[in-house]
């Protein structure tokens, strides 16, 4: 496993029949790749759920590599358009967070052998793996640097943040989707907002924690000093007691 690429011309067939016939194959191979895994799936597996032809496969596709990476392709092609589609409508950055993520969690649900097909990508194709996540975090940098420029999020590397942000995302859909799906998303949704926009730190800004801390050392010594017995300077020394003979 995990030769180079060897993906067929991505042109695809012209006719509509032919372009149904592709995506008929596509879908049976996301399925078939997801459920057996790409080692113990065979070709005869895809035509056979798909419907076509076994010698049919091969006008479209050399072998079984090259159409396992055109799934991973498509699949990350329609996740990023639909993401698109749905955030277009946003006015704001903290809003196409929230409706990109709603709209993941459709996805996910839409297609439950996602994550098992995206994942095995590793092991099969390196690149083909990479190019999944690379192609989506070029999009968020560029929305990202975008948003930044306008004031609508804080400075910071935006391409180390557009990967913090999928891995939010991708965790949240395995956890409340594929693993057992939750139909309070929107609870989901609003926690992963929170953290989005406010972060996990309770207290109050670095400088103003700073002079709290000044403030709170001060008047702690104000109290200790307060509480330590004073020397009384003003009461006069004591004489020494006379003797009784004098």
């Amino acid at each position: 496993m995990n030769r180079p690429s060897t993906s067929p011309d991505r042109s695809g067939p012209v006719t509509p029949r032919g372009q149904r016939t592709r995506a008929k194959l596509l879908k049976a191979a996301e399925s078939v790749f997801g459920e057996k895994g790409y080692e113990s799936a065979s070709i005869a597996d895809i035509t056979r759920k798909s419907g076509v032809a076994l010698g049919t496969f091969y006008v479209y596709f050399p072998d079984k590599q090259s159409i396992f990476i055109e799934v991973v392709d498509d699949l990350g092609t329609r996740l990023r358009r639909l993401i698109g589609e749905s955030t277009s409508r946003c006015d704001n950055r903290m809003d196409v967070e929230r409706e990109g993520l709603r709209t993941f969690f459709q996805f996910v649900r839409q297609h439950p052998n996602l994550y098992r097909v995206v994942r095995q990508a590793e092991f099969v194709d390196t690149d083909c793996y990479r190019r999944y996540y690379d192609r989506f975090a070029k999009g968020y940098v560029t929305g990202l640097s975008n948003a930044m420029d306008a004031g609508e999020v804080r400075r910071m590397d935006p391409e180390t943040l557009a990967y913090c942000l999928m891995g939010i995302g991708d965790f949240l859909g395995m956890r409340w989707v594929l693993w057992e799906e939750d139909p309070g998303l929107e609870r989901v949704l609003d926690t992963a907002m929170s953290l989005i926009r406010h972060g996990l730190d309770s207290s109050p800004a670095p400088a103003a924690r700073n002079g709290v801390k000044a403030t709170s050392k001060a008047t702690a010594a104000a109290s200790k000093a307060s509480k330590t017995p004073k020397k009384n300077t003003l009461r006069p020394a004591r004489r020494p007691a006379r003797s009784a003979r004098s």
